[in-house]
């Protein structure tokens, strides 16, 4: 019997999973965007996706309810938005202040980031 797939599951092939696989993004950065609450790093890959890897640490969102409200918003946004992002290797920093923001501000900060870090990437 075979074990069903969730046909818009956040699959393992769309997260970067081994520190050597964030430690290769952290060498060769190729794009940037930065913002107040947030930083996205990224590297072309040779995937032809994009993948996701988070560094929300405990000093700058408090609370792990704020964590995982963060991690959620911006799987969603990579797996609704995947076929529009180029194929990149992206980690998601979390800054002080991230967790304190609203669920609109936090979708749209998300939304602001990934598309900037996507013009960013194709220039």
């Amino acid at each position: 019997m075979s074990v069903m797939q969730k046909p818009f599951g956040f699959r393992r092939d769309l997260r970067l999973l081994s520190p050597a696989q964030f430690r290769t993004v952290f060498d060769q950065v190729d794009v940037k965007a930065p913002a107040e609450h947030c930083l996205l790093l990224a590297r072309h890959n040779s995937e032809n996706r994009p993948r996701l890897g988070f560094i929300l640490s405990k000093k700058n969102v408090r609370l792990a309810v704020q964590r995982n409200r963060i991690k959620r918003y911006a799987r969603e946004y990579l797996r609704l938005h995947q076929q529009e992002l180029p194929p990149l290797d992206i980690i998601f920093m979390g800054r002080k202040g991230l967790g304190s923001l609203s669920d609109a501000e936090l979708h749209r900060l998300v939304r602001k980031q990934f598309e900037k870090l996507s013009r960013r990437a194709r220039s």
